[in-house]
Parts: structure tokens; C-alpha cells; sequence
């Protein structure tokens, strides 16, 4: 499979050019993952490049995708899936978006209601130390239970169809042998909005990025099952996205930019710095959740429900170290593989191109000056810090053969294997 990146027609930029937009307007969505967006335009280091951002806070990933596509905004805050998904002309509103930079691992976890949850314990006596495996088979018995007494199945909200919160929710029921299309129902609910809808009934649990499941916990509402960790430790989370014809007509901007965002999450990596940053992030423009919470949050101090069970993720947000910021195609093309097993699209070695093209690892290693490389497509699971909750191993280069290893999936899932449909 080749991987075409520069189907955009953007190369590296090699000076400042003076005619360049210098004023960016981006969109963001209130999350911890816009850390590294807010830390630029607060704290200077956009400033330092000649750039001034200018932060839109939005409510939902398809306003901010519609605004990008609409110019609203040169750039935006994204789910890692979404410029998978325009590359690929899925959703409502494609619009073809490249991604030249990560904003960060981690930040993800599963809430379920506190009532779901108590069942879960009374069928399988989990320990406070149960894994998210286990979490994931206790719901999968107590479904059955639901099935077998003819209850209506709970609903669950994840953020958007093409984002990690929806492969993430359904790779852990997957995990436990529950059907996400079968067996629950799920829905999409807005971040800021998953904490109330839990409190009125309106779901049963849902997977966000923080501070929401923290939000819920502390209110009594819900109990955290899983985080982002347990199921991919090295998954991205969000990025920047833009309009390949924008980057092509500002070069240097980019190139600019991405040192900018470099610099920025470096500094959000410091814990040092974590006080100021809780500090900024809690004002009402941006995410508006009390500091406290945000602080336990970057510290990676779950309080897992309100009768104070804890428990301590070290590296529950990876802002920069570990080429955390690096785009890079095996992770695209993990995320087409469940784009396929949940029926999304079908497979083609076209499709899987233009899904790899959408995230520019050659931009981003350009703009900090590192060596131009040819990206190794490497099995994925392998190493022990990048190993998937139940032992699956993804090789890039057998798409097919990944998804057919997995018992709960799509059964229509893979396609046309022989041409692009």
C-alpha cells in the first residue's frame, strides 16, 4: 500500500513568507485536550512565531467540523477520526482536512450510571481494582440478565460517530462479548452535556474526554469503568485539523504553528506548570469546570465514584514526551480498521491510502527540523506500552485479516477487498 501525502499539494516550508495569514481563528471544544491550543495563545509561545490565535469555543464536533469546511475557522480542534473520516468522504459534510499535528495522548474514559454499575457488582463482586476487562464482561452478565427479564437494553452516549470516544466505548464492550449495534443502544451527546443527560436518565454511561467523567463522578451520578489506557495506551486523541488549501496557500504559517504547538506541549508535559495551566483552562471561555477537578484531572487523580474510591493514571495525559504529537499513518489506518468492523465503509487499498494521507507526519517532522523518513507501517500492540486491551495485535498492512480476528464486529463490515466501492 503506498501512502500517498501529498495528494494536498503542501510541501515543508523552508522560510517565513511575509504575505502569510498570521492571524489564526480556531475552533475548540471545552476539553483538557485543548490544552495545548489555549497554552499557545495564553502563554506566548504562538506569540513568539508571529501568530496570534484567536480561540472560538464551540458545542459540538460537527459545528467545528461545518465551520472548518465553511471558513468560520482556519483551524480546529478535532477528534483524531475526523480527517480519517474527510479523507474518506464520510459524514454529512466531508470536507477533505489534513491533520500535521497531535495534540496528545490520553484524556478518555467510560462512565457508567451508578444504578448500572451496583448491578455490575451484585452479579460479579468486582473489587475496587477490577480491571476494565472485568468491568466490560460484569456489564456483558448483567445485559443478559436485562435480555432474559425482557428490560429495555441501557443507552450510551459517545461524542460523534467518527471519533475515538466511538471506536474506544465499542472496542471495551466488544472486549467483553457485548454487541454495541445489538445488544445496547448508543447515541451522541455533546461533552459538556454527558454529566446532565446522566443525571436526568436520558443515558445509562458514556465515554468523554475529560473533565466530564470526573464531573459525573464527583456528582454522585456515575462510576468510571475504563479510561483510554486500558484499551490503547498510545492511541492519539485529538489534533489540529485544516483545509489542505489553506496549509498549501500558508506554508510557513504551518510550519510556524506546529513549532508553536511543539513548544506549547512541552510546557503542558511540565507539572510544574500544571497549577497555572488548571488555573487558565477553569475560566468560563474556555472549559469552565471548577480548578480542583482539573487539577486531580492533570495529575491523573481519578476520584472513580463520590464514596472516594481513587485510582492514580500517571500518564492519563501525555501532552508532548513519546512522540505523543507525531501524526503518524499506522495510527489512521487503525482508525480506518474500525471505521470498517462497525460498518462505516468498506475496505479498499484506495480507501486505506486516503485514509493514511490524512495525517502529515513529513509536515510535522519539517517544521521542528528533523529528518524527513519514510513511515513504517509496523504491527500495532506489539511493545508493551502500545498493547490493546484484549492482546489483538493491528497490522497495518492486513486490514482484513485484523477485523476478521475480532468475534463481535459488523458482519458486512469488509467490503469490496478487490476494488474501491
Amino acid at each position: 500500500m503506498t501512502i500517498d501525502n501529498g495528494k494536498s499539494g503542501l510541501n515543508a516550508p523552508a522560510r517565513i513568507s511575509g504575505g502569510e495569514q498570521k492571524l489564526l481563528r480556531a475552533g475548540f471544544i471545552p476539553l483538557m485536550d485543548a490544552s495545548v491550543l489555549v497554552a499557545a495563545a495564553e502563554f506566548g509561545f504562538a506569540a513568539r512565531e508571529g501568530l496570534t490565535l484567536d480561540l472560538v469555543r464551540d458545542v459540538s464536533w460537527a459545528n467545528v467540523r461545518d465551520r472548518l469546511a465553511f471558513r468560520q475557522f482556519d483551524i480546529a480542534h478535532m477528534l483524531s477520526p475526523m480527517p480519517v473520516a474527510s479523507m474518506l468522504g464520510l459524514g454529512s459534510n466531508p470536507s477533505p482536512t489534513i491533520a500535521p499535528f497531535s495534540l496528545g495522548r490520553g484524556g478518555n474514559a467510560i462512565t457508567l450510571s451508578s444504578r448500572l454499575f451496583e448491578r455490575m457488582q451484585a452479579i460479579a463482586d468486582l473489587s475496587d481494582t477490577a480491571s476494565a476487562l472485568d468491568n466490560a464482561r460484569a456489564l456483558a452478565s448483567v445485559l443478559a440478565e436485562m435480555r432474559a427479564a425482557g428490560e429495555t437494553p441501557p443507552t450510551f452516549g459517545m461524542t460523534y460517530p467518527f471519533s475515538s470516544h466511538n471506536y474506544e466505548f465499542r472496542y471495551w464492550l466488544a472486549a467483553g462479548g457485548i454487541d454495541p449495534d445489538a445488544d445496547v443502544k448508543m447515541v451522541v451527546v455533546p461533552p459538556p452535556l454527558t454529566s446532565d443527560a446522566l443525571a436526568a436518565g436520558a443515558i445509562d454511561g458514556f465515554c468523554v474526554g475529560a473533565p466530564w467523567n470526573m464531573v459525573a463522578s464527583e456528582r454522585g451520578l456515575g462510576r468510571i469503568v475504563a479510561a483510554k489506557q486500558d484499551i490503547w495506551p498510545s492511541a492519539p486523541e485529538k489534533v489540529v485539523g485544516m483545509r489542505p488549501e489553506w496549509a498549501a496557500a500558508n506554508a510557513d504559517t504551518v510550519s510556524r504553528l506546529v513549532v508553536a504547538l511543539d513548544a506549547a506541549a512541552r510546557w503542558c508535559d511540565d507539572r510544574a506548570n500544571h497549577a497555572r495551566l488548571a488555573e487558565t483552562l477553569s475560566a468560563e471561555r474556555y472549559i469552565a469546570a471548577p480548578v480542583d477537578i482539573l487539577r486531580q484531572v492533570l495529575a491523573g487523580e481519578f476520584s472513580l465514584d463520590a464514596k472516594g474510591t481513587k485510582r492514580v493514571l500517571e500518564n492519563y495525559f501525555v501532552f508532548h514526551r513519546g512522540e505523543a504529537n507525531l501524526p503518524a499513518p499506522r495510527q489512521a489506518l487503525w482508525i480506518y480498521s474500525q471505521m470498517i468492523r462497525w460498518g462505516q465503509t468498506g475496505f479498499s487499498a484506495d480507501k486505506a491510502s486516503a485514509a493514511a494521507s490524512a495525517f502529515r507526519p513529513d509536515l510535522y517532522r519539517a517544521a521542528l527540523g528533523q529528518p524527513a523518513r519514510e513511515e513504517t507501517l509496523s504491527p500495532v500492540g506489539v511493545e508493551p506500552g502500545d498493547t490493546f486491551m484484549d492482546g489483538q495485535v493491528f497490522d497495518p498492512l492486513n486490514i482484513p485479516g485484523y477485523i476478521e480476528g475480532f468475534p463481535v464486529r459488523t458482519q458486512a463490515s469488509l467490503g469490496d477487498r478487490s476494488q474501491d466501492a
